[in-house]
C-alpha cells in the first residue's frame, strides 16, 4: 500500500536497484536522488507511478525502459546525470502523459537550441527546467527550491538584527541619562554639604564677641591686628 518511497542518498549495487520489486506496484512518488545509479533497468513495473526523481546520479541513456515500466510517468527529474545529446531523450516520446522534464546541470543543457530542439522532440511537455516554451516558471515550483525561501529569511533576520542593535542603542542611551541625572544629584548634594559646612562657620563667628571675630578674620586674611602693632610700638 506504498504510495511514496524516498531512497535518497542510499548507494545502489553495482550501479543497480537492490530490492525495489513490483511488490511497491502502488507507489505514485519515488526519489532515488544521489545513489550513485548508473541505468534504470532493473527498474520494476510500476504502472501508477506519477513523479520519479533521479537527479545526481551517472545515467547516460536506457530510457526506454521508463516507457515500458513506468507508461503514465508525469514528472522526470533527470538533472545532475550524465546525459549529453539531445537524441538520448527520444525514447521519452512514449510517455504520453510526461509534462514536466529537469535536466539542470546535464550537459544536454549547453547545446545550442537545447530547448527548442526538446521541446519539439518531446510535444507532450509542459515545462522544461521549470518553465515553459515562453519562459513562464510552473506555478507549483518551490521557492525554497529556487532560493527565494532563504533570501526572505536573510532579510527579516536582518530586519531583527537591526531591531537589536535599536533596541540596545536605546538601553545605552538610558544608562547614560541615568547615570548623568545621579551625578547630577551627587554635585547638588555635595553643594549643599559644602554650604552648610559654610553656614557652620558663620554661625560660629557670629557667637564670638565682636573683637575676636575680628581678630580670627584678620589671622585668615594674614594680616596683623592694629592694637597688637600699638602695643608693640609702646614696648
Amino acid at each position: 500500500q506504498v504510495k511514496e518511497l524516498v531512497l535518497d542518498n542510499c548507494r545502489s549495487d553495482d550501479g543497480k536497484i537492490i530490492g525495489l520489486s513490483s511488490d511497491f506496484e502502488n507507489l505514485e512518488f519515488l526519489s532515488m536522488i544521489n545513489i550513485n545509479l548508473l541505468s534504470v533497468s532493473n527498474l520494476p513495473k510500476l504502472n501508477k507511478l506519477r513523479k520519479l526523481e533521479l537527479s545526481d546520479n551517472r545515467i547516460s541513456g536506457g530510457l526506454e525502459v521508463l516507457a515500458e515500466r513506468t507508461p503514465n510517468l508525469t514528472h522526470l527529474n533527470l538533472s545532475g546525470n550524465k546525459i549529453k545529446d539531445i537524441n538520448t531523450l527520444e525514447p521519452l516520446k512514449k510517455l504520453p502523459n510526461l509534462h514536466s522534464l529537469d535536466l539542470f546541470n546535464c550537459e544536454v543543457t549547453m547545446l545550442i537550441n537545447y530547448r527548442e530542439s526538446v521541446f519539439t522532440l518531446l510535444p507532450q511537455l509542459t515545462y522544461l527546467d521549470g518553465f515553459d516554451a515562453d519562459d513562464e516558471e510552473a506555478p507549483d515550483s518551490d521557492p525554497e527550491a529556487d532560493g527565494e525561501g532563504l533570501e526572505d529569511e536573510y532579510e527579516n533576520g536582518e530586519d531583527d538584527l537591526d531591531e537589536e542593535v535599536i533596541d540596545d542603542e536605546e538601553d545605552e542611551d538610558d544608562d547614560l541619562e541615568g547615570e548623568e541625572e545621579e551625578d547630577g544629584v551627587d554635585d547638588e548634594e555635595e553643594d549643599e554639604e559644602e554650604d552648610g559646612e559654610d553656614d557652620e562657620e558663620d554661625e560660629a563667628d557670629d557667637d564670638l564677641p565682636r573683637g575676636e571675630k575680628r581678630k580670627r578674620n584678620l589671622e585668615d586674611e594674614g594680616e596683623e591686628d592694629p592694637e597688637e602693632e600699638e602695643d608693640d610700638e609702646d614696648d
